[in-house]
């Protein structure tokens, strides 16, 4: 049986990444904290596929409304920052991303995809894992689906800032509509 995950603190992270300058850093989620940023992560499958950079250039396409909204995004799989830096490298014509305005990391060893329950052990890549940390650091939202499925980045947005309120969100709750 799988174990809970939300509401509890979420599991700690630090990998090598692709920074939004293409240089070669870090990124984890001690250093969001001590910011006090939001935290978005975001798993995928690998790099150079089809539905891929379909979600993660929406995302740095939106870049701005989560930093507003002050959230980190952080894109991962289980390629490596090489793989990533030619990715970004490789023009949005040519199926590659071009230029990314949040980090993209590398969980070479899986180690953060198995923490956070999204590893294809099998396989050795992860599923679509999307999950929002607050500055506490504790998991507020997790969501995961199949491969061949992409995320909504409106409701991504959406469900960032109904977090945000404090306040119990209804269905179908649209940022600036009341709370109950």
């Amino acid at each position: 049986m799988a174990e809970r995950m939300v509401a509890k603190q979420a599991p700690r992270f630090e990998m090598d990444a692709v920074l939004p300058n293409k240089e070669f850093g870090k990124v984890s989620l001690e250093e969001n904290m001590k910011n006090d940023k939001w935290t978005v992560l975001f798993f995928y499958p690998m790099d150079f596929t089809f539905v891929c950079p379909t979600e993660i250039t929406s995302l740095s396409d939106r870049f701005d409304e989560f930093e507003d909204l002050d959230a980190d995004v952080i894109g991962v799989s289980t390629d490596t920052i090489h793989t990533h830096k030619a990715w970004i490298n490789t023009p949005r014509d040519m199926n590659g991303l071009g230029e990314l305005k949040y980090s993209l990391a590398a969980d070479t060893n899986h180690s953060v995809a198995r923490d956070y329950g999204v590893l294809i052990e099998e396989e050795g890549i992860a599923l679509r894992g999307l999950f929002i940390i607050s500055p506490e650091g504790e998991l507020m939202y997790s969501v995961v689906n199949h491969n061949n499925i992409g995320r909504d980045v409106d409701e991504t947005l959406r469900v960032l800032q109904a977090l945000q309120t404090g306040g119990l969100c209804p269905a179908n709750w649209k940022p600036g509509q009341k709370t109950l």
